[in-house]
């Protein structure tokens, strides 16, 4: 198993593929970054398949009341940095952590000190402008495949050449 490290208001605030969400909110306390958070959480989900073990880190440095402590959404571990942490401090750690296991790390971020100081272990990083390029074309692909299925299930494209000859010979009669 692979880990996958988001530094998760990075993604939001600089990759563009979110800001139809996060633009209206002033901050990340305002309900539309909720659903910017709940989109990438869904989209780290759906990257990380089952090739990666995914972490999505928010920044709660500046909320007295966070404490770090890691839930579970979707299958995706979520943690919002303890209150005077930064979510670059936790990632870096993690990433740490998981290269003294010997496993392999991709890093999602555009922060440069972020990438700087994971880059020195065995870790990969995607910008955020890269996973919002790859969530396009996973989507591009899903719609596609919605497409197919939706013309798939009309009868009379399920019907034999035979069979729809006759009913239509049928309908002309009446």
């Amino acid at each position: 198993m692979k880990t996958l490290l988001v530094d998760g208001y990075n993604v939001l605030r600089s990759s563009g593929y979110y800001s139809h969400v996060t633009e209206r909110a002033p901050d990340h306390t305002d309900d539309a970054f909720n659903a910017g958070r709940d989109a990438l959480i869904a989209d780290v989900a759906t990257f990380a398949g089952r090739e990666y073990e995914a972490t999505i880190v928010f920044d709660g440095a500046g909320n007295p009341g966070s404490t770090g402590e890691p839930e579970k959404v979707a299958g995706i571990q979520v943690i919002f940095s303890p209150a005077g942490v930064s979510a670059d401090s936790v990632i870096e750690e993690l990433a740490r952590k998981a290269s003294e296991k010997g496993r392999e790390i991709l890093v999602i971020t555009s922060d440069a000190a972020t990438q700087w100081t994971v880059l020195g272990g065995k870790v990969t990083r995607m910008s955020a402008a890269g996973f919002a390029n790859e969530m396009q074309i996973v989507q591009r692909e899903v719609q596609e495949v919605s497409e197919q299925q939706v013309k798939k299930r009309t009868l009379g494209d399920r019907l034999s050449p035979d069979v729809r000859a006759a009913m239509e010979k049928m309908l002309r009669k009446k």
